[in-house]
């Protein structure tokens, strides 16, 4: 039976914590960022956790 392959498209949006956890980035902050007060690009700076209900399927695309 073949190796299981890591999606590359997500190998380069998430990184998995020490704990974890999947962080994320938010989107919207890539470009067209002149219309955007700067409290709304400060807020697209943080980056944030995936939602409970989508781990399990985020994982599996990141198996290695």
């Amino acid at each position: 039976m073949p190796k299981m392959k890591t999606n590359t498209g997500s190998k380069k949006r998430f990184t998995l914590t020490g704990s974890g956890k999947i962080k994320r980035k938010h989107a919207y902050h890539s470009h067209i960022l002149t219309k955007k007060t700067k409290k709304q690009k400060r807020n697209l700076d943080h980056v944030a956790l995936i939602d409970k209900a989508d781990v399990k399927r985020v994982k599996a695309l990141l198996v290695k």
